[in-house]
């Protein structure tokens, strides 16, 4: 089966200069494809990209448009989506592999802040418990899905705020996920630069108003708002 790992960027040229190889690094072997798709980005973004000679595209900015766009460009089996400033396990593709092998129609993969801030590694922890009792995962977790079964949703939903959420509550009533027994690694820069308890509290915030039944407009305003 083929692989192809879709990132959705916007105005990341910090992350990029820095991550931008070791992605790359982690989708050279043969059946794997790496696609940049940028919201229309008005840093240095473009130019990186383009520089390093990647796979990328321009879609409407959006996560839930970007990856959907991504997943067009590409005629992989599998397709994993995956934040700019999140990095996969050296073994990730033989792990996908077998969870799909498995019979799963997906899966995701534990979390960890890239702090050793005693209350961000704990808030790994929580993100990975809440996500395998509940079946729900978000976007750091690079979420991974067939073809067959993405096309066969539609897709993400153009969300401002929880299309990861939003898509595997529709990805559960079609199959099983593999909640993956390994690790990727993801930024705590948003956690720092806001402060860890008013960022959790935040989240914790939006996630009961979305379950609640908030639109999500309403919780992107409110998630400006709180910024």
């Amino acid at each position: 089966m083929r692989l192809s790992v879709i990132v959705p960027v916007w105005n990341e040229e910090i992350v990029l200069s820095a991550q931008l190889e070791q992605l790359r690094k982690q989708c050279a072997e043969p059946g794997c494809e790496l696609v940049f798709v940028d919201g229309g980005s008005t840093d240095t973004t473009e130019q990186l990209l383009h520089e390093s000679g990647a796979v990328w595209l321009v879609a409407g900015r959006g996560r839930g448009l970007q990856m959907n766009a991504g997943a067009a460009v590409t005629g992989a089996d599998v397709l994993l989506f995956l934040h700019a400033d999140t990095l996969l396990p050296p073994d990730w593709s033989a792990l996908v592999m077998k969870a799909i092998e498995a019979g799963n129609i997906g899966g995701f993969f534990r979390v960890r802040l890239d702090s050793h801030r005693w209350l961000l590694r704990i808030v790994g922890h929580l993100i990975t418990f809440r996500s395998r009792s509940t079946g729900l995962a978000t976007g750091d977790q690079a979420l991974f899905v067939t073809r067959r079964v993405f096309e066969s949703t539609g897709g993400f939903a153009n969300m401002p705020l929880f299309e990861d959420v939003e898509f595997t509550q529709r990805l559960k009533r079609l199959g099983s996920l593999a909640a993956v027994d390994a690790t990727v690694v993801t930024s705590a820069r948003r956690w720092i630069q806001m402060g860890p308890l008013r960022t959790i509290l935040r989240m914790w915030v939006l996630r009961a108003m979305y379950t609640l039944g908030m639109q999500p407009e309403r919780l992107a305003r409110f998630y400006k708002m709180a910024r």
